[in-house]
């Protein structure tokens, strides 16, 4: 069954769409179908959709972190727009983050709001959804440092699950591929909203000090237990290395940055190149924090 047969033509779907502007590393990619949701409420009247397309649909979120090949052209992707990006807090600290929110614009609205505990996600440009996903971190903290709990979309169903009960860890939580996160809580603490703000500049300068601009997704590799990931790269002279169109970039070994015209194939031919290349010189195998959609871990 095909997305096309299950759900007609209906206008929040666009069959064989371009992919290239909705992901951070702007490679060239198309899917079958992107559906954009801009309501919540969608999610019912598109349920008996989705079941019927398991397992060949995915979240696609805010396009970063991400690696999309050619195989997406099998698959429907889902994004998430409008209604999706709410915010709201109450008197106690706890605040209710949609999944679409990006994460730099929910750190600046907290803490221009006087709360604390939330600067770190200024500098990572990903939605609130997938960073639970990945237990998204930085600057010494993480979701999981402030997760009450998550709404999930799961099986056709809305649930909502306990922190405690998601399996978070660096980088990692044991949500699934389909596990659509609705919207999260977190809890703060009141803040000076000038202490705040004076953190998210320190933290925007460092970026952009020590990390590439451009066509990338973050991170690449996960730090390994006691050491970082960068460090070993640039040790293992892979700064600057490329493969067609992408390359480690000059400024911080643990980013790829893409030119124009890339290819999903010549990114991940440049990331088994670079942990091929630690692993000879330092006997460590790197692990991702992408996640690939159209095509298969590529070692």
């Amino acid at each position: 069954m095909n997305p096309r047969d299950v759900f007609g033509d209906d206008a929040r779907i666009v069959y064989d769409a371009e992919l290239d502007s909705l992901s951070t590393y702007g490679v060239r990619a198309r899917a079958g179908a992107l559906l954009t949701l801009s309501e919540v409420d969608d999610l019912e009247e598109l349920t008996p959709g989705l079941l019927a397309l398991e397992p060949t649909w995915r979240i696609l979120g805010a396009g970063s972190n991400v690696l999309l090949g050619e195989g997406a052209r099998n698959l429907l992707l889902v994004q998430l727009r409008g209604a999706w990006s709410t915010l709201d807090v109450d008197e106690s600290g706890t605040a209710r983050l949609g999944a679409g929110l990006a994460l730099p614009v929910a750190a600046r609205r907290l803490a221009g709001a006087g709360w604390t505990g939330f600067e770190w996600a200024v500098g990572i440009p990903g939605s609130a959804g997938g960073a639970v996903v990945m237990n998204a971190g930085g600057h010494g903290a993480d979701l999981a440092s402030v997760l009450r709990s998550v709404t999930l979309w799961r099986d056709g169903e809305i649930v909502t699950v306990p922190a405690a009960d998601l399996g978070l860890s660096y980088r990692h939580s044991l949500l699934g591929a389909r596990d659509l996160v609705v919207r999260l809580e977190i809890t703060l603490e009141p803040g000076l909203k000038e202490q705040s703000e004076e953190r998210l500049r320190e933290i925007v300068r460092w970026r952009r000090e020590y990390q590439p601009g451009g066509r990338n997704a973050g991170s690449v590799f996960t730090n390994p237990p006691g050491d970082h990931a960068a460090r070993l790269l640039e040790a293992a002279g892979l700064k600057g290395r490329r493969v067609g169109g992408a390359e480690v970039s000059e400024k911080h070994a643990n980013f790829i940055l893409c030119a124009q015209g890339t290819r999903a194939e010549e990114v991940a031919a440049l990331m088994v190149l670079m942990r091929t290349g630690v692993h000879e010189a330092f006997g460590v195998w790197l692990e991702t924090e992408h996640r690939f959609i159209g095509l298969a871990e590529p070692w």
